[in-house]
């Protein structure tokens, strides 16, 4: 049996769940370590309450001078506390009074005697920094952890052990099976919060650091896109067929449409008219080709204000189930959680015609900007091998340069197709040029076209772009590389 198969308690948080390949291995020893406030009890109240309405039975012992009752008064804001199950299926008991007057051996015998009258399934022993200070030395806790082992076993009882200590040499570290990390940090103005997974005896776990945030309904933990994603979930989707862009004299270039199951990238200047081409794609939807618009930008009424501007059924297709539009700002949650949503939603209601509008806005919701390759990487090569035909905006800063810096340097490994807008500026005029530079597999008009953006919506005009260059200040090159 290995460990993806064996046996699990799990935790009832899905993202931890994952994290931990189903959940924590019955009978085992984990140690829930961080600084203060960053949600040890929090996250162990959760797993006992999530354990009990499975069917188990939990207890919460506490070694801290604190009163006991003044940490459940601030659980019961949570939403997963249930008083009715106090004290039938949860118990909450102090033993710092055993501790401190009966030493280790005393608080053994306290635990051993409650486990075994109550069967407890799942023990938190909370604060185990003062075991640590009433110890003779390390040979002593040595033991004490030893003689926790043994109890665990003998009852098949599950032990969580949440402790402030950080060292990364101690005893109960070399001896537990598994220790869970929680950190609190800051990135510029914003809290950060991390949760690490350091050994998990018996079992894989996915490695690194997957981001959490504490909110009325407990702990939620976001596991990394890019581990998780490492390996797409299924084969590749349907590859060969066309599908319609929604602009006829577009398709014409691209040799009767975008490829299906790849991803287009749009990227110019702001007001150049990216959005609302990904708009006539999206009004392409239908039953077979359900549309998803997921938006950092404009609010859902005023997209589909827009749409109705330029004659696209917007509205319709969405209250016919075709079109679903999802829209939220990039500060609004973690940029996992971002992830997991569009993922959901894709495979809930089989979307095959996808338009992410912004980019650029989806990447500052990554506060780590070493991540931003390897997410979009892994996220836009699930949706290939889920089928799905993917636009995605990104904007330029310069919104007269003829040179465009992409700020990802891995370009390939995002689009497969690439399309750049840009305004040009002759003496009379403001053009609005569009240049496919790169469609995967395929033939394709490589020369420049101009563009309107009017009442009738995104108009491509099938003649090359043609325009006495000599006359415009500064280079007229393109460069598609990565920013400063």
């Amino acid at each position: 049996m290995d460990g993806r198969t064996r046996a699990r308690l799990t935790t009832g948080i899905a993202g931890l769940d994952v994290v931990l390949h189903g959940g924590l291995l019955p009978g085992g020893i984990y140690i829930v370590q961080g600084p203060p406030g960053a949600g040890k009890t929090i996250l162990s109240n959760q797993i006992c309450f999530n354990h009990i309405a499975g069917g188990g039975a939990a207890a919460f012992f506490t070694l801290l001078a604190e009163n006991h009752a003044r940490m459940m008064d601030n659980m019961r804001a949570m939403s997963f506390f249930d008083e009715e199950q106090i004290p039938d299926r949860m118990v909450y008991q102090s033993a710092f009074a055993e501790l401190r007057d009966e030493g280790l051996d005393g608080l053994l015998r306290l635990l051993r005697r409650e486990i075994q009258r109550r069967r407890t399934t799942l023990l938190v022993i909370d604060g185990l920094v003062s075991v640590h200070a009433i110890a003779a030395g390390d040979q002593e806790f040595k033991t004490f952890v030893h003689s926790l082992q043994e109890l665990a076993l003998a009852t098949d009882c599950t032990m969580l052990l949440t402790t402030n200590d950080s060292r990364s040499v101690s005893p109960e570290r070399t001896m537990v099976d598994g220790l869970i990390a929680l950190t609190a940090g800051e990135c510029g103005w914003e809290a950060t919060s991390d949760l690490q997974v350091w050994k998990f005896r018996g079992s894989a776990y996915v490695r690194g650091r997957h981001s959490y945030k504490i909110t009325d309904d407990g702990i939620q933990v976001h596991p990394r896109i890019e581990a998780i994603l490492a390996v797409p979930s299924c084969s590749d989707g349907v590859q060969g067929e066309r599908v319609k862009s929604g602009v006829g004299n577009l398709d014409a270039l691209l040799d009767g449409g975008l490829p299906a199951c790849s991803t287009t990238m749009l990227t110019g200047p702001s007001g150049v008219g990216k959005t609302t081409l990904g708009l006539h794609f999206l009004a392409k939807s239908s039953s077979e080709e359900p549309g998803l618009l997921f938006g950092f930008h404009e609010t859902p009424a005023r997209t589909k204000l827009k749409g109705t501007t330029f004659g696209l059924p917007l509205e319709e297709l969405e209250q016919r189930g075709q079109l679903v539009i999802l829209w939220q700002t990039p500060q609004s949650d973690l940029v996992d959680a971002h992830a997991e949503r569009l993922l959901a939603a894709v495979k809930a209601r089989g979307v095959k015609r996808l338009f992410i509008d912004g980019l650029t806005a989806f990447r500052r919701a990554i506060t780590d900007p070493t991540r931003a390759e390897s997410f979009f990487a892994a996220l836009l090569n699930e949706l290939r091998v889920l089928g799905v035909t993917t636009l995605f905006t990104l904007e330029l800063p310069d919104i007269l340069s003829t040179k465009a810096h992409v700020p990802i340097a891995d370009v390939s490994s995002l689009a497969e197709n690439i399309f750049l807008m840009r305004f040009i500026e002759s003496p009379t005029k403001l053009h609005r040029v569009c240049s496919v530079m790169k469609v995967r597999d395929s033939s394709f008009d490589s020369s420049s076209h101009e563009f309107t953006v009017t009442g009738a919506g995104w108009t491509l005009d099938p003649g090359p772009f043609r325009m006495d260059v000599s006359r415009i200040d500064g280079d007229a090159g393109i460069l598609l590389g990565r920013g400063d």
